[in-house]
């Protein structure tokens, strides 16, 4: 896992500008340009579409890729994770940390033409604070209040001092949504109106969305292609006659394509990402209310032979929701429960079940590795585990059908948004909505710091620290991103975070 990141978001991993051939000659404005040949209007990019084109009410933490594609920001992410400028280009805190106001640019517009100002900001985050749907509440919890005092000032009054805000509204939490397509929910949902790079032009639902450069995105010189194809990641089966054909530009791979793709001569970028895989426990449903039982779970589990054998060698195992170097990385978790079956057996006896007991593990789909071997390594332990696949369509987070589930935590901008997401009583992967009694308030110490503060990074850490040992939720591995290419793609940057287009350009 890269090292380096800090408090701000991640510093020290690479902004690392793929290779590609001798016309990429110079860097202008942070975006690479072409000293000869001439560029295509096409980019296709082979990633997964989001669950609904409305980022209030997206349940899927990868949306957030795609949903940038067509939303902007009131703030970005650049590619160390850091804030930085997006609708607003500064912003302001009050003297007692209480209040924030965004700077909005002048002359911003919506891709429907309507009027991008301060009033339409507010009207925005306030869906977001209060739809009926919303998945993003429990992240706009400390906004009390939000006040337009001008065309371009928006502050948002805060119950606590808060000083991530800056980092929250860089994701899907402050993707400003048209203040006119809003008014329809369910039209919102297939026909996204935003402020970003590109506007979405047509859409099939599970095969492709085609989206065409938005003149008015603040940042439109950046953007070096007219149109953007998004596609779902292509099977193993295809994924390199798709490069080959040029049917994908960029194709998003899995840890088992990567050997096929290199092997037929692409070059595969790998990014040590902030995701990490996690089993996701329900611990208000018998046997996991017993943190005993829980815990001889965490302690069956061989994390390094799950990245050796079921993901290749990549990433490290992980005890915590952060990877090694991240600034709300607790380096007390490393290693909490060693890999241990006869330890695993006692704690089951501790916790009255002598003889083993029998659960369910619920992967996303049938043929997931990890999932193989953890039954196996489960089973070893006396924690016979049956597989079963989720209903395809049902999302667990809404329903909580599955108590014991595989899953993948995509991270947020914000760690103590991350802490909320998995540990808040109203959090999205919360599936027993507990919450320990000491979190709130420690969560509320680290965000009070600013977070260039040195007192920052101990108090996030103790706030991980408090949720992580009291939670029921069995973390696992980092998880790397994979990118195949083709080799008329330049300029493509490695995000730590959410994957931005800025500068991106392919050959003819």
């Amino acid at each position: 896992m890269a090292k380096g990141f800090k408090a701000a978001g991640i510093a020290g991993v690479a902004a690392l500008v793929l290779t590609g051939c001798a016309s990429q000659a110079s860097i202008s404005g942070g975006v690479a340009v072409s000293a000869v040949g001439q560029r295509g209007d096409t980019l296709t990019w082979g990633w997964s579409l989001p669950s609904t084109w409305d980022p209030v009410t997206s349940a899927v933490g990868n949306d957030v890729h795609a949903l940038t594609l067509l939303y902007e920001g009131v703030t970005e992410v650049n590619a160390k994770g850091e804030a930085q400028p997006g609708l607003a280009q500064s912003w302001t805190y009050a003297k007692d940390g209480r209040s924030v106001t965004f700077h909005l640019r002048p002359g911003l517009t919506f891709s429907d033409g309507t009027k991008l100002d301060a009033a339409a900001v507010k009207a925005s985050l306030e869906r977001g604070k209060t739809a009926k749907d919303s998945t993003i509440a429990p992240q706009l919890a400390t906004v009390e209040s939000i006040t337009a005092d001008s065309a371009t000032d928006v502050t948002l009054h805060l119950t606590q001092v808060d000083y991530q805000i800056p980092l929250l509204l860089s994701g899907k939490t402050g993707q400003i949504v048209s203040t006119a397509a809003s008014k329809d929910a369910t039209n919102l949902a297939t026909q996204p109106v935003g402020a970003g790079p590109f506007i979405l032009k047509s859409y099939v639902p599970g095969s492709q969305a085609t989206l065409v450069k938005n003149p008015t995105f603040w940042n439109a010189d950046k953007i070096l292609v007219t149109n953007f194809i998004l596609k779902p990641t292509p099977d193993p089966s295809v994924a390199v006659a798709g490069l080959h054909s040029g049917q994908f530009d960029i194709a998003d791979l899995t840890a088992s394509q990567v050997s096929g793709v290199k092997a037929a001569g692409f070059s595969v970028e790998t990014t040590n990402v902030l995701p990490v895989r996690v089993l996701d426990v329900n611990n208000a449903v018998k046997p996991f209310d017993n943190p005993k039982v829980v815990q001889a779970i965490s302690t069956a589990i061989d994390r390094q032979a799950l990245v050796k054998t079921a993901n290749f060698g990549y990433g490290q195992p992980v005890w915590q929701p952060f990877p090694k170097g991240y600034v709300a990385n607790n380096p007390e978790l490393d290693n909490l429960y060693p890999h241990n079956v006869a330890t695993a057996k006692q704690l089951l006896a501790e916790a009255g079940y002598p003889n083993g007991i029998d659960i369910q593990l619920a992967l996303g789909k049938a043929d997931d590795p990890v999932g193989e071997l953890i039954q196996q390594q489960l089973n070893a332990a006396g924690i016979r585990t049956t597989l079963t696949v989720q209903t395809p369509g049902v999302n667990n987070y809404i329903t909580r059908r599955y108590p014991f589930v595989l899953d993948q935590f995509n991270a947020r901008q914000s760690p103590v948004q991350a802490l909320q997401v998995l540990f808040g009583a109203q959090g999205l992967m919360n599936l027993g909505k507990t919450t320990p009694a000491a979190l709130p308030a420690a969560v509320a110490k680290a965000s009070g710091y600013a977070l260039t503060d040195p007192a920052y990074p101990a108090a996030i850490q103790d706030a991980t620290k408090i949720a992580v040992t009291n939670m029921p939720n069995v973390f696992l591995f980092t998880v790397t991103r994979f990118a195949a290419h083709s080799p008329k793609v330049h300029g493509l940057q490695n995000w730590v975070d959410i994957q931005r287009f800025e500068g991106v350009w392919v050959d003819k």
